[in-house]
């Protein structure tokens, strides 16, 4: 390398920021995650689906990073990308990865449309309140 490329390198990597792994190659180059059936957006919900430990050898860091995040219970896609620090198209192939490999759940939480009225709410909670 030469005397100006190393200086570069030497101003954007330091011992302190550790291992430096492009998103691309945490995901093999793949920006979309595969045919899942299921859209993956940030609020999607994510439950890791319990498995033998031998199948976490063929899954990658970042792979048994999400199913850990998982395991302590259901999670956003935005959640988990929050809390591995990756960014969420990122997560989002990954979480992919892991759905077609039949590791994780994936469901969408109840739309505001399906959820009952406040107004009812309040009547059965003043109902309860008169017995």
């Amino acid at each position: 390398m030469s005397a100006p490329r190393e200086r570069a390198a030497a101003r954007w990597y330091d011992a302190e920021a550790g291992p430096l792994v492009r998103p691309y190659a945490m995901t093999g180059g793949r920006t979309r995650p595969g045919e899942v059936g299921v859209p993956l957006d940030l609020i999607a919900l994510v439950a890791a689906v319990g498995t033998g430990p031998g199948e976490d050898s063929l899954l990658g860091p970042e792979h048994r990073a999400l199913l850990s995040l998982c395991a302590a219970g259901v999670q956003s896609v935005a959640e988990l990308a929050a809390d591995a620090d990756l960014p969420v198209g990122v997560v989002r192939v990954l979480v992919g990865d892991l759905l077609q490999a039949g590791r994780v759940q994936v469901s969408r939480p109840v739309p505001p449309a399906r959820l009952p009225d406040e107004r009812i709410l309040r009547e059965v909670i003043d109902g309860l309140r008169a017995l």
